[in-house]
Formats: C-alpha cells, structure tokens, sequence
C-alpha cells in the first residue's frame, strides 16, 4: 500500500493530474445527486396526490448537477496557484455561470408554484388564472433583482455605489420614459383590478369592440369583428369607459331590434308580428324569452322594440341582420305600415315666360 501511495504522489503533484481528480471527484458527485434526487421524487410522489414535487424535483435536478461540476472547476482554479488576476475572472465567471441556470431554474419553479396556487383558489383567493400574469411579472422581477446583486457581489463590486448612480438614472429614465412607465404601471393595475379577461367582449370608449386576445404588461390587444387586431396602451385603457359585454351573470347578452308602425296601427297585431319573427332564430336564447315593448308615440309613428337574447356578444350582427329582415317581411306582409319621412313642396307662384 505504501508503495502504491509512493508511486501516486509524485503524479498528484501535477497540476493537470490533480485537475483530473478533482473533477472526476466533482462528476461523481454531480452524478450521485441526480440519483438522490429520483429516490426522493420517488417518496415524494408516494405522499401527494398531484405532480407539483416531480416537477419541482425534475427543474432543480439540472442546477444541482452543474453547480457541483461548476464547484469543482472553482477547485480547480483555486488549485492551479494562477496570478491574482486571472484567477479572479475565472471565478467570476464560475459564479456567473452558476447565477445564469440557478436564474432560470428559479423562473422555472416560481412558474409552477403560481400555476399550482392559482388553481386552488379555494385557498388562494388573490391568485387566480386572471391575476395570475400580474404574480408571475412581479416574481420574474424579485429573481432578476435577486441575480443582478448577487452577480454585482461575485465581481466585488460596491452595491453602495450602484444603488445611488441607480437612483440618479432612474431619475432620468422616468422623465425619458413617462409614457412607457404610465402604460406599465396602468397594466399592473389592470391585472389587478381585471375589468375583463381573456376571451371577453368588450367596448373601449364606445369605439372598439372586440374580443380580448391578450393582456400585457404595456399594452392589451383587442381583435375587432373586421378580424383586425388593435393594440391599445394601457395608459389609455385605464382613463377609459370600459364596456364588458361578457363581464355580467353570464356571456348572454341582449340585442334590440327597433322599428315604427304608423298611427291606427293595431298595436296587438303588432306586437303578435313583431313576436313571430324570433321563432327558430339561430343563437338566440330561449331563457330569458324573447319580448316585445312599446316604446313611445314619436312624432311620425309608434316606436316598437324586440327584445332577445343572443348566446355569446360576438353573433350580435349576424342576429340583428336576421330579425330586422324578418321584422321588414314581416310587416309587410301583415298589410303594417311602416312611416317613412316625407316633404312636399309647394310652389307659390311660376314665373311667366318672356
């Protein structure tokens, strides 16, 4: 045995042969974590009844493995004795390495603690799938503040020092940019208070409608009935009158087809035509049932309204193309008039030929 040690030392006072041993030894370990982990995914699963720790266990599976490969590189350059210089740019970027995929295991699993606290919102009332957008901005920012100090510290750089020029330039770029910070501060706020949601009809201002195709931290995108899709700044959003046509008890939604008989009209025989024309009008709802009323004598007719009630906001034209058709036929036929405006005009007097 003593030889052997004999004949191994003089190899291990080689800088390259102790480099070897020491990431071999650092493999081993990468290797051995990868086994504890299954193991412990393993006993995890046995316990719960949902999947959050396999896929926990599975992100943080690959950090571990590089972190101990990445520690015994930092062994390694520690070992080698190399001038103060070098040996600390190596290092830096070890431990900037080793920031970067603890950075984007981090975005990993607080994108899956999100998504399983929001799908409990019997327990979690604040995190559900239509504020869930305005946890995951917040959280992706925590990590990236986190990482950025960590990698200031890692190059022994004044934090001191970068938090006061940080203040002087914040400054600078919030007067630069007022309009871009007022659109994300309003899609925080928009997240937050979720005057709609994804999929919902809505009005802005009484000039778009659309369906909500997405809703970013700057802007949110509305796809018209044109199938043109508008871009709006939040900022604008938030200072306008919202109309959510979907945001009630449920997405039905009332449509009025207006029209004016004549006077001496026979205001049951119209009321019992204009009722006729809803009958096997498709996507219309029979609960709530569709009505008739009498609106006004205006002053060149009787003003009727029907009333029914569509399935979804978006067939709202194509029904109101159909009963207004059929309340046109419909009067027609039945001998109703329907008024128009009329002008007659009246000559005085014509001048005599010369």
């Amino acid at each position: 045995m003593e030889v052997v040690l004999a004949d191994i030392q003089p190899m291990l006072d080689l800088p390259a042969v102790r480099a070897g041993v020491i990431m071999a030894a650092a493999f081993l370990a990468a290797l051995l974590s990868r086994v504890v982990f299954l193991r412990l995914v393993m006993r995890l699963t046995r316990q719960t009844d949902n999947d959050i720790d396999d896929r926990m266990a599975l992100v943080l599976r690959g950090p571990v493995f590089y972190s101990f490969l990445l520690g015994g590189l930092a062994l390694v350059v520690l070992d080698l004795g190399l001038a103060p210089a070098a040996e600390f740019i190596l290092l830096g970027l070890i431990k900037t390495l080793a920031l970067l995929i603890w950075f984007v295991g981090a975005n990993r699993l607080a994108a899956i603690f999100l998504g399983v606290l929001s799908r409990s919102m019997n327990r979690f009332f604040w995190i559900q799938p239509k504020t869930l957008p305005l946890f995951e901005i917040s959280a992706r920012v925590l990590i990236i503040g986190g990482a950025f100090y960590l990698l200031l510290v890692s190059w022994n750089i004044n934090v001191t020092s970068w938090v006061a020029s940080a203040g002087v330039v914040g400054i600078a770029v919030g007067f630069a940019a007022k309009d871009t910070l007022a659109n994300l501060f309003a899609g925080v706020f928009i997240l937050a208070d979720t005057p709609y949601k994804l999929g919902d009809f809505v009005v802005l201002d009484n000039n778009i409608r659309g369906r909500v195709t997405d809703i970013g931290v700057r802007s949110t995108r509305v796809l018209t009935r044109d199938d043109v899709e508008v871009t709006v700044p939040n900022a604008l959003i938030a200072n306008a009158q919202i109309v959510n046509e979907a945001g009630g008890r449920h997405q039905k939604m009332r449509v009025r087809a207006s029209v004016s008989v004549a006077y001496g009209s026979d205001v049951d025989r119209v009321k019992e035509v204009l009722m006729s024309c809803v009958d096997g009008v498709e996507n219309v709802s029979a609960v709530p049932a569709p009505r008739v009323r009498f609106r006004e004598m205006g002053d060149s007719g009787l003003r009727f309204e029907l009333l029914a009630w569509i399935d979804e906001p978006v067939f709202r034209g194509r029904v109101l193309d159909i009963l207004n058709t059929r309340v046109y036929k419909a009067l027609n036929g039945a001998g109703i008039e329907i008024p128009y405006n009329k002008m007659d005009l009246y000559l005085k007097e014509i001048p005599e030929k010369r």
